[in-house]
C-alpha cells in the first residue's frame, strides 16, 4: 500500500469574508510570515531567525527558515533563508530567497 502523506490545514484569508487581526508584536508577525510563505512555496518551514519592523512602511520583515531539499543523512539538508515583508495588517507583501545552505555547514 502506498504511503500517503497529508500537509496539516492552515488558516486562510481567503476563505473568510473578513480579513484576520492585525499583527500584533514579533512573535504574531513571524507566525504570519511562516505561514503565508509555506502556502506560498509549498516547503516546510524550519524557523525564524530574524524579525524587525519595515523602515519604509508600517510592517515587519521576517527572515524564514525553510527545508528545500530533505536529504539522508539529515546535516546533508538544503534549507535556505526567505525574507518575508508583511504589512502592518500581516499580509504578505513580497518575499525572496536570500541565502542557501547545506544544514551541517557553519556560518563564514
Amino acid at each position: 500500500m502506498a504511503e500517503q502523506r497529508t500537509r496539516p490545514a492552515r488558516r486562510s484569508t481567503a476563505s473568510k469574508g473578513s480579513r484576520e487581526e492585525p499583527v500584533r508584536g514579533a512573535r504574531g508577525a513571524a507566525e504570519r510570515a511562516c505561514e503565508g510563505l509555506a502556502d506560498l512555496i509549498g516547503h516546510r518551514t524550519e524557523g525564524v531567525s530574524a524579525v524587525r519592523k519595515a523602515e519604509e512602511h508600517p510592517g515587519w520583515r521576517v527572515d524564514v527558515d525553510v527545508l528545500e531539499v530533505p536529504r539522508i543523512p539529515d546535516t546533508t539538508s538544503l534549507l535556505a533563508t526567505y525574507e518575508v515583508e508583511l504589512d502592518g495588517d500581516g499580509e504578505l507583501l513580497e518575499y525572496r530567497r536570500v541565502r542557501r545552505y547545506r544544514r551541517g555547514a557553519a556560518d563564514t
